[in-house]
């Protein structure tokens, strides 16, 4: 049984858990063991066990070669809790499985997690304005008429709308292009362009939309700094100035300009420190609770890297200005620490960039509740984070366009219904401007006389030149 990529949808961490679960049983190599003076057949030791999983999930490509041995084991501990393993005396229901000769088996069934069952998201059907439409509590009825003095001549006018000669007037309201509509615009389609990206029916069961606020998507498309980073309106929400300055230390290390307090051996570990305890405390993580299933299953496109990265490129876009600005400043810094040749270790037990994974990775992305598999699909995210930062955290250009023209349009209607005469003079038509700039005739080409003329013939002799 091989692995297969589990693309995106929802369910997908579910999904995962599963494939996992049936590779592991499958796969995993059981024999005869020893343990104080008896054997045991089919069963395997969980040195054996975090040794042939750790290989897996880092060639599974939906986990990735970042995947640590620690992980592994706190893998193998959830299955341990769900039943998946038990020790070689049938215990299980604990997470008290440890890297070492302790023998472990599978049990006669392992069942598989049932998908949740959750309450069905309602469409969200966005209703563009009908200019047409009369705006609530008006009606036709209730048009205010000023009484007349009835004549032959009002007799005739009533009496031919009636049989149809004349067509009755109707009162047309005119609608306007709100800041709502604009809004509900940007909402729509960005949630439209994300549902084709990922090729689903429906966002329903990977996205409430009703948390969706379009006015974060605006604010993250325009109110950003010349490097592409928001710019917050509400200044209480911006990282704290100590957080922000140990940030710059370690960017810029070891030419920090906002470096003052005297330099000392494990400095930078005690500056580091800081920032992780800072973002480790965080509430609520930076890709938010309501999210986590879409940037899951974002993940399932990682093989498409430039589908991928636009599709994160919308996701993030649906963030709160705050969390979208922390983590822009966070990935900076992880990716230039990673790059800094100049930094000295930052933790004896890992390198550099594992130690970024594992430190961050928790903050960024967590869901709500308990998913036995967000911290390995929560490393695979930033490590892909960290590669492509630049591009996932940019506004997508096409997008942009696409909605700032659709608005345009409307806008173009919505003056072209208010002012008829105006947008005519304004906008002509092809068949207006053909009538007030006629095409002149085209002057026909000169005939040319040699164009008339015979071509040269060469001489040919006739009988009266014959001897």
């Amino acid at each position: 049984m091989e692995h297969r990529i589990v693309g995106p949808g929802p369910y997908r961490a579910t999904r995962l858990w599963n494939e996992t679960v049936e590779l592991f049983r499958a796969k995993m190599p059981l024999r005869k063991h020893r343990c104080r003076f008896k054997s045991y057949e089919h069963c395997f030791t969980a040195a054996e066990a975090v040794d042939w999983l750790h290989e897996l999930l880092r060639c599974n490509q939906n986990f990735g070669p970042e995947v640590t041995r620690k992980q592994t084991i706190q893998l193998l501990k959830k299955f341990l809790k769900n039943h998946v393993i038990e020790d070689i005396k049938g215990k299980w229901g604990q997470e008290d499985f440890e890297d070492n000769r302790h023998l472990y088996r599978f049990p006669p069934s392992s069942p598989l997690k049932p998908y949740p069952k959750k309450p069905p998201y309602q469409k969200d059907v966005i209703k563009f304005p009908e200019w047409n439409d009369p705006p609530p509590g008006t009606s036709q009825e209730n048009i205010p008429v000023r009484p007349v003095v009835m004549n032959s001549e009002m007799w005739y006018k009533r009496h031919s709308i009636a049989i149809g000669e004349v067509p009755a007037c109707r009162l047309v309201h005119r609608r306007q292009l709100t800041e709502a509509n604009v809004e509900e615009i940007w909402k729509s389609m960005t949630l439209s362009y994300l549902q084709k990206i990922l090729g689903l029916d429906s966002l329903e069961e990977v996205l409430d939309i009703k948390l969706v606020n379009s006015k974060f998507i605006i604010h993250n498309v325009y109110s950003v700094s010349k490097q592409g980073v928001v710019i917050l309106d509400d200044k209480s929400k911006e990282l704290p100035h100590w957080v922000l300055s140990a940030m710059k230390c370690l960017a810029n290390w070891p030419n920090s300009c906002d470096l003052k307090q005297p330099m000392y051996l494990g400095f930078e570990k005690d500056v580091f420190k800081t920032i992780a305890d800072y973002y480790g405390h965080l509430k609520e993580p930076l890709l938010t609770f309501h999210l986590f299933d879409a940037f899951v299953s974002v993940l399932g496109l990682l093989q498409k890297e430039k589908v991928a990265v636009e599709a994160f490129q919308i996701c993030c876009l649906l963030l709160p200005p705050e969390n979208r600005r922390k983590l822009q400043l966070l990935m900076r810094m992880m990716a230039r620490i990673c790059l800094n040749k100049e930094m000295p270790p930052l933790c004896d037990g890992f390198g550099t960039r594992t130690l970024m994974v594992q430190t961050f990775s928790r903050c960024i992305l967590c869901s709500k509740d308990e998913v036995d598999l967000d911290e390995l699909l929560a490393a695979r995210l930033v490590t892909f984070l960290m590669d492509n930062y630049q591009e996932i955290l940019k506004v997508p250009l096409a997008l942009q366009t696409s909605i700032e023209e659709r608005v345009a349009h409307l806008r173009r209607v919505q003056f072209q219904k208010s002012y008829p005469e105006v947008y005519q003079e304004r906008f002509p038509t092809p068949e207006s401007e053909a009538l007030l700039f006629p095409e002149k005739p085209k002057p026909k080409p000169q005939l040319l006389m040699w164009a008339l003329k015979k071509p040269f013939q060469p001489f040919q002799r006739t009988r009266s030149f014959r001897m």
